[in-house]
């Protein structure tokens, strides 16, 4: 008997026996459903012995025969009804307990419960329900089976990875039939929100409307992502519309888990916490940092991967240079707590910053993991993993804290047959072309390249997306190019410097600029002013554009397939 757990409520197994009952009883159930029809297999006791088996064990039973890969709308209803009206915890077999798995899912998407989560939880059971998940999204509803949108290119996902991929595609083939997938009606400059908790940039100067910024001739499908067919070669939206392509581009970015850490949603924005990892947290960092005159500021980082690894770093740096320039340094105690075990991990940029942690006397407590917080109180709690693997509670109190969140790839990537084992897209780290599914690409946050997950690297990586899909899709002549691991992280360690960290794949350092420019192991004015002056503009006007200045892939610029003969 392998029972596998959905709910509280409920849990599945395959087919029991009536010596299976006794011990069904004895772990805690008190009720039984027979999903499988009498005389479906040859070895297989009759419902009447079962019932009796059960009832002699103390158990009330239920016979609700379904056909395999035949489960009606009349099934789930009568399936949700016994199991609201039976004592709980309920036991629900079939022959695997694929059906019972699907009974429930069917019902938990009638009474409204996220896609996502019901397929995480039959998932985390063991059963692929990729055959119905179009069905579930449609609320439990037999759907019908026909496209309501058809493009030659979907990008799911309107941030920086996406918009720039759409524009990289428009740029090499004008006539490109490309529709992006996203909801949001805003999109983000990210990587400005350090700026805004430090008090340089505003709020506004980091937002566009979502609108302005789709490329001329992509069409929008303003919707959320339910779900991924890839053998279909279909998007399920919210409410089950359906978008069929010829290839798939995924870019949705990551998920920050703030309900990762207990305590933490409760309290964001009030009682001295924040975090620049939210647009409209970030002005409050500023808010704090300005108002603080004595006490212990604290600054967070959780396991990795994370979207710019630096970011949590920056705010503390500018945090203490501020505190520094109005004389309270003195006064602020300033802590890291990071849950990796060094301070940054390319050891070229550590003697640098390990310079300003000691200008502003900051206190690294490394292999912490932020768990609780609690904002009246003003106690945050840490796991600490001490060197022979046990772990350990860490409290300490706070004035101010910066937290950052726990991060995974969006739901309905990590439940998708797109994903890894750890939930990530899985592509090729050269071409970002997915391992398993020929005609689906992935660039940005949420695929599992191992490259530092910043703006700076879908800049890079959008090129090489358009370039190999067209290549693929034979409308360029040339070969496939590779994307070199590529990324950058403009650590602010002062108010007009920054260490300007750039590497690829392996760490290997792989700066932009000539050393007599910017070093960039060493802090400079010249980064500060390329990251407060030229870099936003270069995101909105050139990389969104389409423009690939200092990202144009290597390769070659191949020609367009059809002009071969000219």
């Amino acid at each position: 008997m392998d029972v596998k757990c959905l709910s509280p409520d409920l849990s599945v197994t395959g087919q029991l026996t009536p010596s299976d009952l006794t011990a069904a009883a004895k772990t805690g159930f008190r009720a039984v459903i027979c999903n499988r029809p009498d005389g479906e297999g040859g070895d297989q006791p009759g419902f009447a012995e079962v019932e009796a088996a059960a009832r002699a064990a103390g158990l009330e039973a239920r016979y609700l025969p379904v056909l395999s890969g035949k489960v009606s709308d009349r099934d789930v209803t009568a399936f949700r009804g016994e199991l609201a009206a039976l004592p709980k915890p309920v036991l629900a077999f079939c022959r695997t307990g694929t059906r019972s798995a699907t009974l429930w899912a069917l019902g938990e998407a009638a009474a409204a419960r996220p896609l996502p989560d019901i397929l995480a939880a039959t998932k985390g059971a063991g059963y692929d329900l990729s055959g119905v998940v179009r069905r579930i999204a449609a609320g439990g509803r037999i759907p019908t089976d026909h496209a309501d949108h058809f493009h030659s290119v979907v990008v799911v996902g309107g941030g920086a990875g996406g918009i720039a991929v759409a524009a990289s595609l428009k740029a090499r083939k004008p006539d490109l039939d490309i529709a992006v997938i996203d909801p949001a009606d805003v999109h983000y400059y990210q990587p400005g929100w350090t700026m805004v908790g430090g008090g340089v940039f505003a709020p506004s100067d980091t937002a566009r409307t979502m609108a302005s910024l789709i490329p001329d001739g992509v069409s929008w499908i303003k919707a959320a992502v339910a779900a991924f067919e890839p053998e279909r070669k279909a998007v399920i939206l919210e409410g089950c519309r359906v978008v069929r392509y010829d290839r798939l581009v995924v870019a949705p970015g990551l998920k920050l888990n703030w309900a990762g850490i207990e305590g933490l949603p409760e309290t964001l924005g009030r009682n001295g916490v924040t975090s620049n990892y939210r647009f409209d947290l970030a002005p409050y960092t500023w808010d704090l940092v300005r108002n603080l005159r004595a006490g212990r500021a604290v600054f967070t980082q959780p396991p990795m991967p994370i979207k710019c690894a630096g970011a949590p770093q920056k705010a503390m740096y500018l945090s203490a240079d501020h505190w520094l320039r109005q004389g309270r340094l003195g006064d602020i105690a300033v802590e890291l707590y990071n849950a990796g075990p060094v301070l940054f991990g390319v050891k070229e940029y550590v003697p640098a910053l390990m310079e300003y942690v000691k200008r502003y006397d900051a206190h690294l407590n490394f292999n912490h993991t932020l768990t609780r917080i609690d904002g009246p109180a003003r106690r945050a709690c840490f796991s600490r993993k001490a060197e022979d693997g046990a772990c350990e509670t860490v409290e300490t109190d706070f004035d101010m804290i910066h937290v950052v969140p726990p991060q995974q790839a969006p739901d309905f990537v990590r439940v998708s047959p797109l994903a890894d084992a750890a939930g990530w897209v899985d592509v090729d780290s050269g071409t970002l072309r997915h391992r398993r599914f020929p005609d689906v690409y992935a660039l940005g946050d949420a695929c599992n390249a191992p490259n530092a997950k910043t703006a700076a690297a879908a800049r890079k990586q959008a090129p090489v997306v358009a370039h190999n899909l067209l290549v693929e899709m034979g409308h360029l002549r040339g070969s496939e190019v590779a994307y070199d691991g590529y990324g950058s992280c403009p650590l602010t360690v002062e108010r007009g410097k920054i260490l300007l960290a750039e590497f690829g794949y392996g760490g290997k350092l792989m700066p932009s600029f000539p050393a007599w420019l910017i070093d960039g192991t060493k802090p400079s004015h010249l980064a500060w002013l390329l990251k407060e002056r030229m870099l936003p503009p270069i995101y909105w006007k050139a990389m969104l554009k389409g423009r690939e200045w200092m990202a144009k892939p290597e390769g070659g610029a191949p020609k367009p397939a059809g002009k071969a003969a000219a």
